[in-house]
């Protein structure tokens, strides 16, 4: 059921200089959120921002009733949220959209591949494996160090592997180029740049692998009402955010030609 609710900011940490966390208390008791789903924030103080804005769900602490945003400063919103302070309030819709799909057996062969922002909801869903029994293989790209905004995190949870556009961290190439994703899976999850999202799961369908991506459409509403995020699938006309965000790559073979 989803709630409208003010969260009361716990923490609020920088990661490098276009990145940052904010840890989110509710304020009595928090409704349960599945790796992929994500909520919908008012931004306060900022006339020239009227919608809220969609933001993925970093991670979740059930016991202490608190969820974690990763944000990446890249308009006048998210600098407005980038100078909110502990202590202060957070307007949220949640939990909004379908998750990713956790049926995969232990010991799975799993592949989790995130760009810049794209990682933050594959933390939680690498968390959640964790807890069933898989160890993945984690592959995070962006155009140079600077623009990955979490290492360390993921490796209690996975096997870590970073790409890189310039060579500035890990492998210098595209996330397809790296040595780690010509490997053997069972399944492969993937969020980020469209392009990386598509190369993904065009490699996927090809070698047979199940693949699900989680689409960054516009999301005005967060409740398919607005219509403004539906995407032409091979099930027709659906809301990303009602219907997704996290689509299997079968069902986009018709939007992305593949």
């Amino acid at each position: 059921m989803k709630q409208v609710t003010d969260f009361i900011i716990e923490e609020r940490e920088q990661r490098g200089a276009q990145y940052f966390t904010l840890t989110l208390r509710h304020p009595s008791q928090m409704q349960k959120i599945v790796p992929g789903q994500f909520v919908e924030v008012r931004v306060d103080g900022c006339r020239e921002v009227m919608l809220r804005r969609p933001i993925s769900v970093h991670d979740v602490d059930e016991e202490r009733g608190t969820l974690k945003l990763l944000i990446q400063i890249v308009g006048r919103g998210t600098r407005r949220l980038a100078q909110l302070g502990v202590g202060e309030r957070l307007n949220l819709v949640y939990p909004l959209g379908n998750g990713f799909d956790l049926g995969v057996s232990e010991g799975s062969r799993v592949l989790l591949v995130g760009g810049g922002a794209g990682s933050a909801p594959l933390y939680h869903l690498a968390k959640e494996l964790s807890h069933r029994g898989v160890r993945p293989t984690i592959l995070i790209g962006g155009r140079n160090a600077g623009l990955i905004p979490v290492r360390d995190e993921f490796e209690q949870f996975g096997d870590l592997c970073i790409a890189t556009d310039d060579g500035s961290l890990g492998h210098r190439g595209l996330v397809t180029e790296h040595p780690c994703f010509a490997a053997s899976y069972d399944r492969i999850y993937t969020c980020g740049p469209t392009p990386m999202m598509k190369a993904v799961a065009q490699s996927a369908l090809q070698r047979g692998i199940e693949c699900y991506v989680s689409l960054e459409n516009m999301m005005a509403c967060g409740v398919g009402a607005c219509l403004c995020c539906v995407v032409d699938t091979d099930e027709g006309h659906l809301c990303v955010c009602k219907e997704g965000p996290v689509f299997n790559a079968e069902k986009l073979k018709k939007l992305w030609n593949l």
